[in-house]
Formats: structure tokens, C-alpha cells, sequence
């Protein structure tokens, strides 16, 4: 049974860091794309951050360019992303997705099942 598993959320003051990790399990994630969504209260979900099986594409979100990174560890089926200078428009669960291919797609073949990210002003 395929499984992702997030952890890392929290509450932080604006400004402030956290790192997201992102657990696979239940399959080999070979030639899959892995990254992150995000879902604010009353809003619909939206793409933050992917990257490819061997890391040659990263694409971020306009609204995360220059704050966000993206990473990942093959070897322990894990993706990461750091989040720094953190806004509270950041406030949201995050949500983490795979899919085969290049590039991350909304309709991700497996997600997680979400970590909440609050920013406090």
C-alpha cells in the first residue's frame, strides 16, 4: 500500500522557518515527480512545489519563488521543502503529492494526507 506521510508543521511567527518532510513508502517512486500542494481556509488547492525523480526540473509557485526550496532524497524516498520568510498568507495544510512523469500534476497519483502550516502576524 502506497503511502505518503508528512510532518514538520506548526505554528511560526511571520518571518520565521519551518521544513516540511514528505515519507514514501509502498513502491519504488522511480521516474516520479514528488512536491507539494496547499490548501487555505475557503480556498481551492494549489501547486507549490515540484520536483523530478533525479532533480534535473524544480518548479515553484510564483507566490513561493525565492522563499521555498524544494529537495529530495532518493535514497530514503523523502521530499522536503524549506520554507523561510514565511507571510500568513503561507497559512494553509500542506499537502504532499507524487506522480509519474516530470512534472508534478493536480491530479497526482498519491497524496498525503496534510500537515497544517500556520503563520501568525
Amino acid at each position: 500500500q502506497v503511502q505518503l506521510v508528512e510532518s514538520g508543521g506548526g505554528l511560526v511567527q511571520a518571518g520565521g522557518s519551518l521544513r516540511l518532510s514528505c515519507a514514501a513508502s509502498g513502491r519504488t517512486f522511480s521516474n516520479y515527480a514528488m512536491g507539494w500542494f496547499r490548501q487555505a481556509p475557503g480556498k481551492e488547492r494549489e501547486f507549490v512545489a515540484g520536483v523530478s525523480w533525479i532533480g534535473r526540473t524544480i518548479v515553484y509557485a510564483d507566490s513561493v519563488k525565492g522563499r521555498f526550496t524544494i529537495s529530495r532524497d532518493n535514497a530514503k524516498n523523502t521530499v522536503y521543502l524549506q520554507m523561510n520568510s514565511l507571510e500568513p498568507e503561507d497559512t494553509a495544510v500542506y499537502y504532499c503529492a507524487a506522480n509519474q512523469g516530470v512534472r508534478l500534476r493536480p491530479n497526482s497519483d498519491y497524496w498525503g494526507q496534510g500537515t497544517q502550516v500556520t503563520v501568525s502576524s
